[in-house]
């Protein structure tokens, strides 16, 4: 993990942990659903579109998730709002293992989106607040990199509970695995210490006045194009990977070890895609670094949905794929939480990557709508490459804040 970790302090070190750990498990929960799509369109004889519209629920209630979350931690604490959000998305996804119908599964999914959206808004704040400036950008950018670690062990799990099992419960096996995360809890209950301004800061504020704090004049600004930023940051995600399983199969005729060999390659290289931004972010500065990786991700993307590709090129170009889509999100946690002052700062970090989520909410059911038109590998690449470019526009209009010094962010590492 480079010099940084070792010369970082003991509750660093656990911070970091607990964060790491929460994004995964987030993720672990969060791609089953992809994994699982073919399944559930069989199991409740819904389409494509109802399909993508189950994963637009998650995302558009995970905007509202991750700004309520990123308020609970500016008014009463991250540490507290992190066990909270970190259960009720563990509860949401064991709950969907028993759904009977189309409608439920849809309930759960909200549900589920309004815990994962306010735990990442949580745990990156509280990451950012611990660690020292001159490594934010590797510390964030590797916390980032935890959602491979989960989205490896979601693919690993689908693989062996859809080989394993019948159909028609593997889903359910799969989702009910998602209570997982519900042990963090206790390793955050008893490792972590909120940072001194999280709990000095004046309680008796109005929780509607920490939400619409990030539009007042003074950072109104950094909120309009931090929401364009996560626009485009997750509508490109959602576009490219909700479908992504289901293309290799249905599309590329790929069984379902097949391909999760496929996945494989591509979630190894988002790993070490977020890692690399987080040194590179740290060293160039984070305007050149997503502008560098958001160019690459939209070739790479179009060149491996449209060219007539061979199976094994494919394989082989999935790893640019995966590494260039991680550099986008690995730079999202440390450059928010640069833009804002420290009483709106969750609030502002968890509206500007969650916002995008709004409207991103929109990309795969287009995505499946698209596809009874176009075809399902055209309708992904022509929306990823879309949301994208506007990732591209949106850090034009940002400022450089690398190295930004936190009010008393000293006192947090003793």
């Amino acid at each position: 993990m480079s010099n940084w970790y070792s010369e970082s302090s003991a509750l660093e070190r656990r911070t970091f942990w607990a964060s790491f750990g929460g994004w995964a498990l987030d993720a672990l929960d969060v791609q089953m659903f992809g994994l699982a799509i073919p399944a559930l369109i069989a199991a409740f004889h819904i389409s494509k579109a109802d399909a993508g519209l189950l994963g637009s629920v998650t995302l558009f209630f995970g905007a509202f998730g991750g700004w309520l979350g990123g308020a609970l931690g500016d008014r009463f604490g991250r540490v507290k709002a992190l066990q909270i959000t970190v259960a009720t998305f563990a509860l949401a996804t064991f709950a969907s293992a028993f759904a009977m119908s189309y409608t439920q599964l849809l309930v759960l999914k909200a549900v589920q989106g309004l815990g994962f959206g306010a735990e990442w808004a949580c745990g990156a704040v509280l990451m950012a607040e611990i660690i020292r400036p001159e490594h934010r950008g590797k510390a964030l950018g590797t916390v980032q990199s935890a959602w491979a670690v989960g989205w490896g062990a979601a693919v690993l799990l689908s693989a062996l509970v859809f080989t394993y099992a019948p159909a028609d419960i593997a889903w359910r096996i799969l989702f009910a695995i998602g209570l997982l995360p519900a042990l963090l809890i206790i390793f955050i209950r008893r490792g972590l210490k909120e940072p001194p301004r999280a709990i000095t800061k004046d309680a008796e504020a109005p929780f509607f006045a920490t939400l619409a704090g990030i539009f007042h004049r003074d950072v109104l600004r950094s909120t309009l194009v931090g929401g364009l930023f996560g626009i485009g940051a997750h509508g490109g995600y959602a576009a490219l990977t909700t479908f992504l399983p289901t293309f290799l199969r249905e599309v590329r005729h790929l069984s379902v070890l097949g391909s999760s060999f496929y996945l494989a390659v591509i979630i190894v290289a988002f790993f070490c895609g977020c890692v690399a931004s987080g040194i590179i972010s740290d060293r160039i500065g984070r305007r050149a670094n997503v502008a560098m990786f958001a160019s690459a991700c939209i070739a790479t993307v179009l060149v491996y949905i449209f060219a007539p590709l061979t199976n094994g090129q494919m394989l082989v170009l999935g790893f640019p794929l995966g590494f260039f889509s991680a550099g986008i999100p690995a730079s999202m946690a440390a450059l928010f939480s640069e833009l804002y002052p420290a009483g709106v700062r969750g609030t502002g970090v968890g509206f500007c990557y969650n916002f995008g989520r709004v409207v991103s909410a929109a990309f795969p059911f287009l995505v499946g709508l698209l596809s009874d038109h176009i075809g399902l590998g055209p309708a992904i690449g022509i929306d990823a490459a879309f949301a994208y470019s506007l990732v591209l526009i949106a850090v034009l209009l940002l400022p450089e804040t690398r190295g930004k010094v936190f009010e008393q962010a000293a006192a947090t590492r003793a």
